[in-house]
């Protein structure tokens, strides 16, 4: 595999024509970044635990219509399919509203994560929001321990969302710091700067835990990339936003991608020309995704993205 993504795989519904409607859709930041990758003519996989019913049937569906390896394809019996109910902004944006107490998200196990399955890749990716709850965080933690055990690439997203952590953003960010050690490429969005330290505290977090990169999403203005000694900067691109859902996953499945792509196996490889390449590959990415409704269908492929690179 090119990627193997874990945590959580939900089912979004989104708002529909007629006030008051939902639209069901597959979701759940690392189910998108797999797909988004799968998008790009990677080889990837979606280590997850959805429930024994009808949604959950329809997520390990989209996982197969989609091209990616479901790594734990049995249901889960403890606890049905994790939804988020979405609402949108005028301007696009959105919040969310989980079902999951409990969700069956929550009930992926550390016995889930084969050695092999990590032996097998070259990039493990994972989130804060599966850190949020037992055993699905003890899983979550195995994966990338065992990513930075075998000399791969290991991707973190912060990825905040208060209502899975009651509200604690220092909660999240305590887990997110524990793990951080095993981390190569961190991604924040600019509202998770303040917990992970403000903005000028980021090179010095990089020094401590050894963090490669650290790529801050910026929403409609960009992105910004902090590696090595230098601040490397991607304008956005202006776009009518009809629903930012997925749009961070977008960027940064298409990131990771574009390091595949470009020949990337381990983080010493990394330049900075193939940094401002990927930045570019992701930023494209992401403003194709918010010109439509819903994360997955929303995706591009390799070949919408590569029209627009200069």
């Amino acid at each position: 595999m090119d990627l193997y993504s874990i945590g959580e795989m939900v089912i979004d519904f989104i708002p529909g024509s007629e006030q008051g409607s939902y639209i069901r859709n597959a979701g759940g930041a690392p189910a998108n970044v797999a797909i988004a990758a799968a998008r790009n003519g990677l080889k990837s996989g979606m280590c997850c635990s959805v429930g024994d019913d009808d949604f959950g049937r329809f997520l390990m569906d989209t996982l197969k219509d989609c091209g990616v390896r479901a790594i734990r394809p049995q249901l889960c019996s403890e606890a049905i399919t994790t939804m988020a109910f979405v609402t949108l902004a005028p301007d696009g944006d959105r919040s969310f509203t989980f079902a999951r107490k409990p969700g069956a998200d929550m009930f992926l196990s550390e016995a889930d994560v084969k050695e092999e399955d990590i032996a097998d890749t070259a990039i493990v990716h994972a989130g804060s929001c599966s850190l949020s709850a037992s055993p699905v965080a003890e899983a979550t933690v195995r994966a990338l321990r065992l990513g930075r055990e075998k000399n791969k690439l290991v991707s973190f997203d912060v990825n905040y969302r208060n209502l899975m952590w009651n509200d604690n953003q220092d909660a999240c960010a305590a887990r997110v710091f524990e793990i951080l050690p095993y981390v190569d490429l961190l991604k924040i969005s600019e509202e998770e700067v303040t917990m992970m330290g403000g903005e000028e505290n980021l090179p010095a977090l990089m020094e401590r835990y050894h963090l490669t990169l650290i790529v801050e999403t910026l929403g409609g203005n960009g992105a910004r990339c902090f590696f090595q000694d230098k601040i490397l900067n991607i304008p956005g691109r202006k776009a009518v936003c009809v629903d930012a859902t997925g749009a961070g996953d977008a960027f940064w499945g298409g990131f990771l991608s574009s390091l595949r792509i470009q020949g990337v196996e381990q983080a010493s490889q990394i330049t900075e020309e193939i940094l401002r390449k990927a930045m570019e590959y992701g930023n494209i990415a992401g403003w194709i995704c918010v010109q439509s409704k819903g994360a997955i269908p929303s995706l591009p492929t390799r070949q919408q993205i590569e029209q627009y690179l200069g």
